[in-house]
């Protein structure tokens, strides 16, 4: 285990690390008939009929299959890197998962309403329950970088890898369809189908059908889990997982309905890390039982033949990527900040051009949308000062404008009122997974721009909290000035058409809705004109930049 010192042990490494899973009844019963009733179709076949046969054109592949044979070397070399990408992809996705262990079929993550849990525990109702302290501990054996609260640096990893598994995706069905090599994993008729029960039928008793020689074609069912795996979830891994970007769903709405809404998505991307790991597990399977030594000579030299050499070799890749696992647990611990700093070199210039552009119109929902309940989450502040306030409604509190500006201001709460108003209702995507939908009414960040009049090298805003950080010390994050001006953000008032109660953020919340939810600082202090984030904190952007490694500019 990595030595943490007492503070970063209590937060990654807790003592109640146990892990569980529970599905909701009707998602099991729906799981069982998925996955049982074929089983159990081919048990009954078997026994009532005996196993099907299989006509020679199945199996007499050298004479039958059409198109090209063999694994030439861009097939082998893809096969490498996607096993690479993709195992890390799973890794750092669970690592994600964990950090809010429920999935749901709706976009209010009402807790009780989540169809899977993985952990143990159920929301209390005689407390404050914050989605933090819902996170839960993942082993580094399976997870990377592996403990509990660790999200930064697992988007990291994931984003980083994301490029690989999607270049390489696509240099291969390039590949594919340019060479005509595509003819060996898309089935060229309806009838693949019985075909490929047939071959069911025998694994479901576990039993070996008469196998094609791999070299030269694949058996149906064989067929239809690579080009399912390949041509079907893999883009739609991409494709739900970019519903996971308040960029884009809050500025087309109907990009997240097309899968069932934002938690469906989830759900649907988690659903896929199920499949590559099933199929993983029964590739590997089949493998080992259909002759090791032969497929490991097609996939790593492209030979037909049955000597070690392959799977020497092949030994030798697979321990590579296991490496590329242990390399990458330790870095994320020893080198931290290396990690978050390569993920933002590559992401933000992206972003920059692309989602971060995205505005989002001011009123996306209805109110008969807005959720039940948000999550709370955050250090509720424990200052006197905010305590004192509190307890008197707020009416002594002043928002003070300070830095790089020609008109420093305090600001009471109604003087924020008396200005011109906003009003939007949105949804809030949250870096830990869940969502929430509510109506804000609050003060352009323009508007307050536009009266403190910025001296010209002021680039940044400062927005510093009444409450805690994770490892202590007052929670800050930033915003650069024009992301605050052209996205619409907004100093908060009310919610859902009442003022900011104290655990959603009172006096104020920042609102900027096409980045995820750990920059919109609660409880908000006072705001500061700065030239650059590298003169705050440790230079990184914000509290969770410094001290979690999360990402500057999050639109996903």
């Amino acid at each position: 285990m990595i030595p943490f010192d007492e503070a970063h042990r209590a937060v990654h490494y807790p003592p109640d690390r146990r892990f569980r899973i529970w599905i909701r009844p009707l998602g099991l019963a729906i799981l069982a008939v998925i996955v049982l009733l074929p089983v159990i179709l081919a048990w009954i076949q078997a026994a009532m009929f005996g196993l099907p046969d299989i006509p020679p054109s199945s199996v007499s592949a050298e004479a039958t299959a059409s198109g090209p044979h063999g694994f030439p070397g861009w097939v082998r070399w893809s096969h490498f890197f996607n096993m690479l990408f993709l195992f890390m992809l799973m890794r750092s996705g669970f690592s994600i998962l964990m950090e809010h262990p429920r999935l749901y079929l709706n976009d209010h993550c009402t807790p009780g309403t989540e169809w899977l849990r993985l952990t143990p525990i159920k929301v209390p109702k005689d407390k404050l329950w914050t989605a933090k302290e819902d996170a839960r501990y993942i082993s580094p054996i399976v997870g990377t970088p592996g403990y509990r609260h660790t999200v930064g640096l697992a988007r990291s990893w994931h984003f980083l890898t994301v490029y690989g598994f999607a270049l390489t995706g696509v240099f291969f069905v390039c590949a594919c369809l340019t060479s005509g090599h595509w003819h060996r994993l898309v089935p060229a008729s309806l009838s693949v189908f019985p075909e490929a029960w047939k071959f069911f039928v025998y694994y479901a008793n576990l039993r070996l059908p008469p196998e094609p020689n791999s070299f030269c074609a694949y058996n149906p069912l064989e067929q239809l889990a690579y080009a399912g795996t390949i041509y079907v979830m893999a883009p739609l891994s991409i494709l739900t997982g970019l519903v996971m970007s308040p960029a884009i769903v809050n500025r087309w709405p109907v990009y997240g309905k097309l899968f069932g809404g934002r938690q469906c998505a989830r759900s649907i991307h988690f659903l896929i890390l199920v499949g590559f790991t099933l199929f993983v597990v029964a590739h590997v399977a089949l493998v080992a039982l259909t002759g090791l030594r032969r497929n490991m000579n097609h996939i790593v030299l492209g030979t037909d033949e049955a000597g070690w050499t392959g799977l020497a070799l092949g030994t030798i890749g697979l321990t590579a990527v296991v490496i590329t696992w242990i390399a990458a647990h330790y870095i994320s611990w020893y080198s931290p900040r290396r990690v978050q700093r390569t993920y933002r070199l590559i992401s933000e210039p992206l972003l920059s051009v692309t989602l971060d552009r995205l505005t989002p119109p001011k009123r996306i929902y209805s109110p008969s949308d807005i959720s039940p309940r948000l999550w709370p989450n955050g250090k509720l502040p424990v200052r006197d000062d905010w305590k004192q306030m509190a307890a008197n409604g707020f009416k002594d509190f002043r928002l003070k404008i300070t830095g790089l500006i020609d008109n420093p201001m305090e600001l009471s709460l109604e003087d924020l009122r008396a200005m011109a108003t906003e009003d939007t209702i949105t949804m809030q995507h949250c870096i830990q997974g869940w969502s929430g939908i509510a109506a804000w009414r609050g003060v352009l960040i323009r508007k307050l721009v536009e009266q403190v009049k910025p001296k010209r090298d002021a680039k940044v805003l400062a927005f510093y909290s009444f409450g805690e950080a994770l490892f202590g010390g007052s929670y800050y994050d930033t915003q650069r000035i024009t992301d605050a001006i052209e996205h619409n953000a907004i100093l908060a008032l009310e919610m859902n058409g009442a003022p900011l109660t104290d655990v959603y953020g009172a006096p104020l919340r920042l609102r900027i809705e096409n980045q995820l939810a750990y920059k919109m600082v609660k409880w908000i202090e006072r705001i500061e004109f700065v030239q650059s984030v590298e003169l705050l904190g440790k230079g990184e952007g914000g509290s969770s930049e410094d001290d979690d490694f999360y990402d500057v500019l999050p639109n996903i």
